[in-house]
Parts: structure tokens; sequence; C-alpha cells
């Protein structure tokens, strides 16, 4: 194992669509979420992507709720990559960075609007500059969400007018309805462009629903830096069977890693992978 080249694998554990209606293990409260990472984190997975909620399962952008599970990830998971969404789906504009003051290690940053099967997910120019100069300041490091070819070019803007470094960790959105599918061709195209004009740019996919696991396979058949799973993308293991936890995607990722001869990169080479600063 030893001898494996490692890989990130990131868990996205909650995000802002799926409800416990929809698969009872999914964590909502600080606390569930905390447990539900630590198990992740036991099981490989050495970043974790992080969305809160309000009371009512609503997304939330409050600090305080990011804040518990920062302190309570960073308590039972030594060293793990601690990622904030600034995503919009049902969160104020105003409000999307207003946890990048409790400097996580990174944050999610999408460069561009995109159709999602009920909402045009907007980011425009203006506020993509402020989320990105915000991220700056705090030493906050971007993942770049790519659901659009423009959006790799988007990034490119960011670097040249010194809103972030040269070497960003980019990720590929594949499968949401009206946006881009998981195509295996498109993501050639994708990852062509984005070795064109971000040659250093670390990259990964998500496969977004039945697809992910697909994507993963995709990713590691052209060396990609790492993997993304949890339930946020997908509840299922099956069409007809519910995921047992994010920690049971955590362990079908880590599979799929050891079926292409990877290994999951320990949170310390998963820093080092992504250029992070150390824990």
């Amino acid at each position: 194992m030893s001898l494996m080249r490692p890989a990130v694998v990131a868990v996205a554990i909650t995000g802002s669509v799926p409800r416990t209606s929809d698969n009872p293990t999914l964590p909502v409260t600080p606390t569930q979420q905390i447990e539900s990472t630590h198990e992740a984190f036991e099981a490989g997975a050495s970043l974790v992507h992080i969305h809160v909620r309000n009371a009512d399962e609503s997304p939330s952008s409050d600090p305080a709720l990011f804040q518990a599970v920062q302190e309570g990830v960073s308590r039972h998971c030594p060293g793990m990559i601690i990622q904030f969404s600034t995503g919009g789906r049902g969160r104020d504009a105003d409000a999307r960075g207003s946890s990048l003051p409790l400097r996580p290690d990174m944050a999610s940053l999408s460069t561009g609007s995109v159709n999602f099967p009920t909402i045009v997910y907007e980011n425009g120019a203006a506020l993509v500059d402020t989320l990105a100069a915000s991220m700056k300041d705090h030493h906050v490091s971007p993942e770049i969400e790519i659901f659009d070819l423009s959006h790799i070019h988007g990034a490119r803007r960011l670097v040249d007018a010194g809103l972030m470094g040269p070497k960003p960790h980019v990720q590929f959105v594949l499968g949401v309805k009206n946006a881009m599918p998981a195509d295996e061709h498109l993501l050639d195209i994708l990852l062509a462009e984005t070795r064109r004009i971000l040659p250093e740019a670390t990259w990964t996919a998500a496969g977004i629903g039945r697809y992910q696991t697909t994507v993963m396979d995709w990713v590691l058949a052209r060396d990609g830096d790492g993997v993304r799973t949890g339930l946020e993308d997908n509840i299922r293991v099956t069409r007809d069977r519910l995921a047992k936890g994010n920690v049971e995607l955590v362990q079908i990722a880590v599979e799929r890693l050891a079926a292409h001869g990877r290994r999951p990169a320990t949170p310390a080479e998963a820093r080092q992978i992504l250029g992070l600063r150390p824990a």
C-alpha cells in the first residue's frame, strides 16, 4: 500500500438539497455532521466539504453553525482538510462568504452561473470577485467548481486579476440536470482546457447521483489528484438501496482507488497534494 500513489478522498457530507426524508442517515445538525465526518475520516476521507442547515433542514449561512462543525471536525479528525461551501442554493448572496473569516483550509468557489433543475444558480462576476477576494484576505484556498467550459476561463480571469494563485484546485461537476452531463468525452475536453490555461492546477471531478462511482473511475483512469463522494451528491448505493451513510460511500471510493492501484491520502499527504498549509 505504501508504494501506491495517494489520492485525496473528499466527502461532501450534506449539501443543500437532500433531506432526511430522502435518506435518514443525512447529517444535518452540527453533532450529526461531526459524527458522520469522523466515520468518513476513519474510512479514508481526508477532505470534508461542509454545508450547514437550519433547524428545518433548509440551507444556512450561519457562521456559528459552520464554526461548530469546524471545531468538532478539527478535534475528532486531526489534520483533515476542512472546506466550506459558498454555494448559492437557498442562501442569500450577501451571506455566502460570511463564514470565510473562520479561515477554513478551503472553500468552494463557482466562477459562473448555470442552470439547475429548478433554479438558475447565479454567480455574477462581482460576487465571484468578492468571494475570491475574501478567500485571499483570509488565506482560504479555493476549490473552483466547474459546471461549464466557460467557468475554467472564469478561474483564469481570477488568477490574472491577482485574486487567487496559479495553482487552484479544480473540480468538474458532471451529471447535474440542465448543466454538464456525465459524459466521459466532455471530461476529456474540460481537462484538456484546464491543462492549457491553468497548467499548475490540481483536479478532480464529481459525479452526481447514479454517476458518482462511474465518474470516480474516469478520474482515476486519468490519474486525477482525488475523488469526491458523499450524500450531497448521491444518497444511494444502488437504485434500490439507500446508502447507510457517508461512511459507506467513502468505503466504495476507497475500493475504486484500490482497483486503479491508488490508495487514500493521509491528511498530511492530501495537504501536500493540494498545496495547503500544514494542519
